[in-house]
């Protein structure tokens, strides 16, 4: 039953043609690009002018001071503006940038409150312990670690930064949380230096020092310090546990432990230390990881050694400790791209999902799906095709908004790894994608399709903003925040986020921002396997559902078609074995003509014969019954067999099942039972084999608006095997056939063509390519007498070689064109056979007319019973009636005499004698039609 000799085209022409349609499309469609590419741009702008306008509420720096100056302050408190500007630094050091940060001396960390424990400092020396493999060269050591007594009266004038290099200045007081202001230079806060002999009293001693043109009095103490060897490590825990566990407070800060230095394997070669710090007060707050004061330590194991190795008078100088930058100080302090920018790029990034989906919903209510696969186009190329490119617009919208935003330095582009970056939004896109075409399945309607893709952008980011945010934060909803990531809206907000807190941490520490180390300690590694893992899935889902729901509108595959079972997608057979259990019978008187076509197909059933593109098989299409009405049979068993070259006509009143019937044959529904075989293969599961030898003109007109004429050929040509000059020659053959190629029409877009141009086009399409069977449904609609005629020289030209089916409501169109015509009435073949055929068998009358005034009809309708007693009077109104005068009956020589006799008794205004008509013939086979109910009969054995 197949017709070997037809090749189907190959993938990659499909994909050829359908990407070329694609960007023909989208060159027409340019504007609304642009516009879409716009929408981030201005998006970046809005978020870039918010933070100019936040930037002007924060302080505003002078130049030539550390602050700005207020004048607010009282002057009891500062006199000059001056004054006014260090007060300003010191309260404000969170939110003021330092231009010139103060430098300050390393202090020393002591633990707290020892100075105010001991009332004699001199009496309980604080410990340092010491320990490493080589104990004479680590008590050497231990020497080098605090100055001697240096009292000299020179002290007495120097500034306490440079007697900072002379004495060890140490402090009992809270680490400074900005070292814009080291609080243990001010009064009433402890100062001491630490020394191995405290012979002089500092008490007296006034150190000075600049604040600006302040002077700042400090009163120094001494606090005197004993260097302890121990065997090890051990010792020292055991024994720090033991300080740290004891109940006398006084007993334990009369031997408080400053620190432990271990020099591990340290020698004359090698410097190997570590450094074990009391930690009380060593961070501010509550919060790990502020300034602490261990540097000066540190310094002082380097120094010691230095001198072991060069003499006392090496010297390992720290100097300073500065803010450069301040963290606090980096601008801007409130980054809306960080903070608040999430919920504005998660409504950038998304806004594709209704582009996309409304893009794929049009296409399947338009049908324009369904035909580009009736003229042979593959799911597979479809999918490769329409997914590539959704992912290059998709790409290009991502790249566009990512560097605008860097242009205009958004943080959270600029600060965090454009590696990173890419590979999140990457994968975010294709979710993006394969999401769209699952939900593309379950919309037919372009606007529903639309409404409930912008609540879902806006709605789903509104959610991520306030609820799943909040989530985020919580440390006790691991499980619950992991399962919300699976929704993707929710993934990408997390991935936004993770971006905005890293850029914004990374401007307070004056450091970078998101980078491949930090993958897994964000969470976004996580959050990546989630989207790759989910986009797999809902390909493949979408891919299904694809088949067995939606198909665009097409005939849907058997659930399980992916095991390459043989199902009929309807779940039923012909009903040709009436002893086959669960079926109903259908007992019906058939007309001799329809029972002989019948006879036909069940011998080509059973012995194929060549040169019958097309065999209809008790063809039954029943719709169910909805909102209390009852089933409607749309189509009876039809049986019908077309051979090579003949263009067969489909007649029939409106109802009557003829567009039922096409769109089974072309694969828009699912027969009921019955089947049909086109070029051998079976509509119900095999239709794609179908498409690929099929062309169709619908009975709409199914065109993209924006493509011109020729770009619509272009495309279906190729789709229909067609390239270089051959597909050249073959759309301006078409186009000059339908008269669409004179003045520019070719190039013009099909969205202004007229619908007589719109139907010249879809009838050029169908023909196209030499496909083997053609429906053509109504396709003279709408068209003027000439170019009526043009068409039907069209089609004759077309039919040669193939199996062509016509549906027509002009009687003239199907006696001109169709070889056989067959009249469709309530769902069933009633009659079959060439137009003289049909005419001959049901005519054998002629047509008596005859206009009179209203007086005389009487004398009218018995001059026709004259001519013959078995006259039938079929029209009447207003003196003209009508009247079928039997042929055996009569001799038109007769009907001329008695219309020439009764010209002399009355008025004939006008009369005529015609044969019968195609469109009488129809006439009488609808009316007479018995519409009787169908009697079944079922088998339960």
């Amino acid at each position: 039953m197949v017709d070997s000799s037809f090749q189907s085209v190959s993938f990659l022409r499909q994909a050829n043609a359908l990407m070329r349609k694609n960007l023909c499309y989208q060159r027409r469609n340019l504007g609304t690009i642009l516009r879409l590419l716009v929408f981030p741009i201005l998006m970046c702008l809005l978020l870039a002018r918010l933070q100019k306008v936040i930037d002007s509420f924060t302080v505003r720096v002078d130049e030539n001071a550390e602050c700005q100056c207020d004048c607010s302050i009282p002057e009891k408190i500062a006199k000059s503006c001056e004054q006014q500007c260090i007060l300003m630094s010191i309260s404000s050091s969170n939110i003021c940038p330092i231009r010139r940060p103060r430098r300050w001396p390393p202090l020393f960390q002591l633990p707290e409150g020892l100075g105010e424990i001991c009332e004699d400092i001199e009496s309980c020396p604080a410990q340092v312990l010491l320990t490493g493999a080589n104990q004479s060269l680590v008590e050497e050591l231990g020497k080098n670690l605090f100055p001697e007594n240096i009292y000299s009266p020179s002290l007495i004038i120097e500034d306490r930064l440079a007697i900072s290099e002379k004495i060890l200045l140490a402090t009992d007081g809270k680490p400074p949380a900005t070292y814009v202001f080291e609080k243990a230079f001010f009064k009433n806060t402890p100062l001491l230096t630490v020394q191995t002999h405290c012979l002089f009293n500092f008490d007296l001693l006034l150190l000075t020092g600049e604040f600006g043109s302040i002077r700042l009095p400090q009163e120094l103490g001494c606090l005197k310090v004993q260097p302890l060897w121990r065997n090890n490590s051990s010792i020292i825990t055991a024994e720090l546990m033991e300080v740290i566990l004891g109940n006398d407070s006084k007993n334990k800060m009369r031997n408080a432990i400053l620190g432990v230095y271990d020099f591990l394997d340290t020698n004359n070669h090698k410097f190997n230390a570590t450094v074990w710090y009391n930690q009380t007060q060593q961070t501010y707050g509550s919060e790990p990881g502020h300034l602490t004061r261990i540097q000066k330590a540190l310094n002082m194991a380097s120094n010691s050694y230095l001198q072991f190795l060069r003499g006392t008078q090496a010297k390992l100088i720290l100097e300073f400790i500065a803010e450069m930058p301040k963290p606090q100080s980096v601008s801007p302090k409130f980054d809306i791209s960080a903070l608040i920018g999430p919920l504005f790029y998660a409504w950038v990034f998304q806004l594709l999902f209704p582009v996309m989906l409304n893009n794929l919903v049009y296409e399947k209510q338009q049908k324009l799906r369904i035909l580009m696969k009736m003229h042979g186009l593959g799911d597979r190329a479809y999918w490769l095709i329409t997914y590539s490119y959704f992912l290059f617009v998709s790409s290009a919208y991502t790249t566009c908004f990512i560097m605008f935003g860097t242009l205009i330095g958004l943080k959270s582009f600029t600060m965090n790894n454009y590696g990173l970056q890419f590979l999140f939004f990457l994968v975010f896109m294709n979710l993006q994608i394969a999401l769209s075409f699952l939900a593309a399945t379950f919309f037919s309607n372009v606007k529903t399709s639309s409404v409930i893709g912008y609540l879902y952008v806006f709605g789903s980011s509104l959610v991520g903003s306030f609820l799943f945010l909040n989530l985020l934060k919580s440390s006790n909803r691991e499980s619950l925040v992991l399962l919300l990531e699976t929704f993707p809206p929710f993934a990408l907000f997390r991935g936004l986020h993770e971006f905005g807190q890293y850029s914004f941490d990374a401007q307070l520490a004056g450091g970078l921002g998101m980078g491949w180390k930090d993958l897994g300690e964000s969470g976004l590694k996580l959050v990546l396997i989630i989207m790759i893992t989910e986009w797999i899935l809902l390909v493949l889902l979408a891919y299904y559902l694809d088949q067995v729901v939606s198909i665009g509108g097409g005939v849907r595959k058997h659930p399980l078609w992916f095991l390459n079972r043989k199902s009929d997608t309807c779940s039923c057979t012909p009903l040709d074995n009436p002893q086959r259990k669960g079926f109903d019978v259908l007992v019906n008187v058939e007309k001799s003509d329809v029972y002989h076509e019948r006879e036909v197909v069940e011998r080509l059933l059973q012995k194929p014969a060549k040169g019958y593109p097309m065999i209809v098989d008790r063809l039954k299409k029943v719709y169910p019954s909805s909102d209390r009405n009852p089933e409607k049979h749309a189509v009876r068993e039809i049986s019908l067999a077309l051979p090579q070259g003949e263009c067969f006509g489909i007649l029939g009143p409106n109802g009557a099942g003829k567009t039922s019937f096409i769109n089974m044959m072309i694969g828009l529904t699912n027969p009921t039972a019955g089947t049909a075989f086109v070029n051998g293969f079976d509509i119900r599961n095999e239709m794609d084999k179908v498409y690929c030898s099929m062309g169709v003109c619908p009975q709409h007109d199914l065109l993209w608006e924006m493509l011109t004429a020729r770009e619509h050929l272009l495309f279906y040509g190729r789709l229909k095997n067609l390239t270089g000059k051959e597909l050249t020659n073959a759309v301006e053959e078409s186009l000059r056939s339908v008269n669409l190629f004179d003045g520019g029409i070719a190039d013009k877009q099909a969205g202004k063509f007229s619908g007589g141009m719109k139907r010249r086009l879809s009838v050029a399409i169908s023909v196209l390519g030499n496909p083997q069977v053609v429906y053509l449904d109504e396709p003279s609609t709408g068209l003027d007498p000439a170019s009526k005629e043009s068409l039907r020289k069209v089609i004759k030209h077309a039919k040669q070689g193939k199996a062509m089916i016509l549906t027509t409501h002009s009687m003239e169109e199907a006696e001109a064109l169709c070889d056989r015509i067959g009249i469709f009435v309530d769902g069933r073949l009633e009659c079959i056979g060439n137009p003289n055929e049909l005419k001959a068998r049901y005519g054998g009358v002629y047509i008596f007319t005859v206009t009179t005034s209203s007086a005389h009809e009487k004398e009218v309708e018995k001059l026709a019973h004259r001519l013959s007693p078995n006259t039938d009077k079929i029209y009447h109104i207003s003196g003209t009636q009508k009247f079928e005068l039997p042929k055996q009956d009569i001799r038109i020589a007769e009907v001329f005499r008695a219309i020439e006799n009764a010209k002399k008794l009355f008025t004939i205004q006008a009369w005529g004698l015609t044969d019968t008509t195609l469109e009488d013939v129809f006439i009488k086979v609808a009316k007479g039609a018995q519409s009787s109910d169908d009697l079944y009969c079922y088998n339960d054995q």
